[in-house]
């Protein structure tokens, strides 16, 4: 008999997920200047799209099939306001996670593939906005949900981003050296402590961008379709 029978095996299936989904993704960003000298920027980025979007996937549906097991630790579905403020960080995560200093053009490959060192747009806010995007994120579907299956899911996310945090810093480093030390000590991890602290200032004319209107356009089809991706998932045993 389980010590714990609220401990179901899907807690460390998706733990397992996530350290696989870890390695390869951080171990393909590491091998990246290597793999670019062989191959080329654009297979590169090929290749690790070929890697990492199926994985990214199986934890996608993995955690919508799963998202209910465990303990029930809070519920709070049904208080005035907590669907609203959950849909809003959810908005405000994406947002973050899907930053516009980022070329698509380059992402799909369809550019030559370039590392950059930006200082603009929500690089002003924090130089990691995708580790606060994944944290915002987190914090909103925790709460929604309530299970020690998501808490146990969100912190393996935070954990991945903040080791990406000191990752991407170490990379930039290398790369660039005294440059993105300069553009480190301008900069800061912590959501606007740079800006109130002095050493940065926002340019808002810079996040009027279409990039951003896209991202806006992608969480308004997303709220539409949430309840078919659900429905989709589900008849997927995983």
């Amino acid at each position: 008999m389980m010590l714990n029978p609220w401990l179901t095996p899907s807690h460390f299936v998706m733990l397992g997920l996530q350290l696989t989904f870890a390695i390869a993704h951080s171990g393909g960003a590491a091998l990246r200047p290597w793999a670019e000298k062989y191959i080329g920027p654009r297979l590169y980025r090929i290749v690790f799209a070929l890697v990492s979007l199926p994985l990214a996937v199986i934890l996608i549906v993995y955690f919508f099939n799963h998202r209910y097991d465990g303990l029930r630790l809070w519920q709070v579905q049904e208080v005035p306001g907590v669907k609203e403020v959950v849909w809003l960080l959810s908005a405000i995560s994406f947002l973050f996670l899907y930053p516009a200093t980022f070329n698509l053009l380059e992402i799909a490959a369809i550019q030559k593939p370039q590392v950059h060192l930006y200082e603009t747009g929500i690089i002003r806010i924090t130089r990691h906005p995708q580790m606060v995007g994944q944290v915002i994120w987190c914090v909103a579907h925790t709460l929604w949900l309530g299970t020690s299956f998501t808490l146990v899911t969100s912190l393996g996310l935070i954990l991945h981003h903040i080791f990406g945090v000191w990752h991407g810093d170490r990379r930039l480093s290398n790369r660039y050296g005294e440059a993105f030390e300069i553009v480190k000590q301008r900069t800061s991890i912590i959501p606007f402590a740079a800006v109130i602290d002095g050493r940065q200032s926002l340019k808002w004319q810079e996040f009027l961008r279409p990039a951003y209107l896209g991202v806006a356009i992608f969480v308004a089809l997303l709220w539409w379709a949430h309840p078919l991706l659900l429905v989709a998932t589900s008849r997927l045993d995983w």
